[in-house]
C-alpha cells in the first residue's frame, strides 16, 4: 500500500531563475512547494510610519478576535511580519494554500468590503490606488517580492483546512475514549 506523501517530510531547493514557469494573469505562477505556496516581500518603511505599521498589527489581532474568519479567504497557514534595521524596512512573510494570483485578489476583496486598508500603504512606493488597481498593487508586491531558494514541510502539502480536519478529528476521538471511560 503506497504511503500518503505528507507522512515524509520534504524539501526543495528552488533555482535562482526559472523561466518554465506557467503564466498566470499577473505573471508567473510559482509551484506549489511543500510548505504549500507563499511569498516574501522586503519594502522600505516611509520615515516615521513604523509605528502605523505596529498599529496596524494590533488592529489585525483585534479584527480577527472579534471575527476569527476575517482572514479565512486568504487560506493562511502562516503570516509573519517584521520591521528591522531600525525600523526603516518591513517583511511581509505569507504562508498560504491558493496561488499568487488568487490570494492577492482575496486579500484586495477582503480589504474593501471590510472598508479597511492595508499596512503596504505605509511602505515606500506602494500605490494608493491599490483598491481599485489590482495590476499596481500586484506589481508592488512582485517587484519587492524576494524569493526562496529552499522550502521545507514536515508535512508537506498538506493545506490549512485538512490540518484543521486533523486536529478536529484527533479532538473527537479524545472525547469519544474519555466518554469511554
Amino acid at each position: 500500500m503506497k504511503q500518503p506523501e505528507w507522512l515524509h517530510p520534504k524539501a526543495v531547493a528552488i533555482p535562482k531563475e526559472n523561466k518554465d514557469l506557467e503564466q498566470g494573469r499577473y505573471g508567473p505562477i510559482w509551484p506549489k512547494t511543500p510548505a504549500c505556496y507563499g511569498f516574501t516581500v522586503i519594502a522600505n518603511v516611509i520615515p516615521g510610519r513604523a509605528d502605523a505599521i505596529r498599529a496596524y498589527g494590533n488592529a489585525i489581532e483585534k479584527g480577527v478576535a472579534s471575527n476569527p474568519e476575517m482572514l479565512s479567504p486568504l487560506k493562511l497557514h502562516y503570516l509573519r511580519w517584521v520591521l528591522f534595521d531600525n525600523d526603516t524596512r518591513f517583511m511581509y512573510q505569507g504562508i498560504f494554500d491558493t496561488d499568487f494570483d488568487k490570494y492577492t485578489e482575496d486579500a484586495i476583496a477582503i480589504f474593501q468590503s471590510a472598508g479597511l486598508n492595508t499596512v503596504f500603504e505605509n511602505l515606500v512606493d506602494f500605490p494608493l490606488d491599490w483598491k481599485t488597481n489590482a495590476p499596481a498593487f500586484i506589481k508592488f508586491v512582485r517587484d519587492h517580492q524576494c524569493g526562496s531558494f529552499l522550502e521545507y514541510g514536515e508535512y508537506p502539502f498538506v493545506s490549512a483546512v485538512e490540518i484543521k480536519k486533523a486536529l478536529m478529528l484527533k479532538d473527537a476521538f479524545s472525547n469519544m475514549l474519555d466518554q469511554m471511560q
